[in-house]
């Protein structure tokens, strides 16, 4: 299953604003309706009845974190690049229309 944040507000009329965001786990694809449906689910099971005229702005895929994800690609050694250079392009002539 992969984590997502979902990004909620609550209508802009209402006597208590709430604005914020909250992480939850689905099988669907980012921006699929059954993503939003399992958004909104978590939403519902968090904040109670009281959070059912909140609309959900956004929901994106939770990044990992900076620090794992640096330690992971280079694993605290820097990688040298032995290929030989690509050879240098070489430009078309324009045809001159002037």
């Amino acid at each position: 299953m992969q984590t997502y944040v979902a990004h909620y507000q609550s209508p802009k009329g209402s006597h208590d604003r709430e604005r914020g965001l909250f992480e939850f786990q689905s099988e669907a694809r980012a921006g699929t309706k059954a993503n939003a449906h399992d958004a909104r689910l978590k939403m519902l099971e968090l904040f109670g009845a009281g959070a059912v005229s909140w609309t959900i702005e956004k929901v994106e895929r939770k990044a990992a974190a900076p620090a794992e994800k640096q330690e992971k690609i280079t694993d605290g050694q820097l990688a040298l690049d032995f290929r030989p250079p690509k050879p240098e392009r070489k430009r078309k002539h324009s045809k001159g229309y002037w």
